[in-house]
């Protein structure tokens, strides 16, 4: 595998990270990495969401899967689906991280994978893992689990994130995977 990093976006303060550019028939494959990304609120959601004009608009129907793994401070642990933070054939936005927290030790990290956004043939799967702090009751460790298809073949031609409700800092990567 050889990665060619083709954009970084330094996020601070900002509401989203958008990526418009360099998404097309050049990969099959194109890889996300999210960096030390925190939230300015405890609470948010880390997501994300497809475009297939350039960024005038951000609603590709998708249809998704979302669980995770929890481990507090406190020695409690969850596993398991999460319904409510998948999609069937909607236009909402993807949870890749919920709960987060926003401390100065708090951050997402993880890794979406985009495959054949290209195409006019099939639709456009991806998968996304990514680790985080949470905040319930005791401060958590997140090992999240998101994966699907954007249900449209026109080709997409670009990738939102966005911390909801809110402002964000970190740093994203795009790479083309060849």
């Amino acid at each position: 595998m050889i990665l060619t990093l083709l954009t970084t976006n330094t996020s601070d303060g900002d509401s989203s990270s958008e990526f418009t550019s360099s998404i097309d028939a050049t990969y099959d494959e194109y890889m996300f990495v999210y960096t030390n990304m925190n939230p300015a609120t405890d609470n948010t959601r880390f997501r994300v969401q497809a475009s297939t004009n350039g960024g005038t608009d951000w609603g590709v129907v998708f249809t998704t899967t979302y669980f995770h793994a929890t481990h507090t401070e406190a020695d409690a642990t969850t596993f398991g689906y999460q319904t409510g933070e998948d999609q069937a054939q909607n236009t909402s936005y993807q949870t890749l991280t919920k709960l987060q927290g926003n401390g100065s030790d708090d951050c997402t990290d993880g890794i979406l994978h985009l495959f054949n956004p290209a195409s006019t043939t099939y639709v456009k799967h991806f998968y996304a893992r990514s680790l985080g702090t949470g905040t319930t009751s005791a401060n958590t460790a997140l090992d999240c689990f998101a994966a699907g298809y954007w249900n449209t073949t026109t080709a997409i031609n670009g990738i939102r994130f966005e911390m909801n409700p809110d402002a964000m800092d970190g740093v994203i990567q795009m790479f083309g995977v060849a």
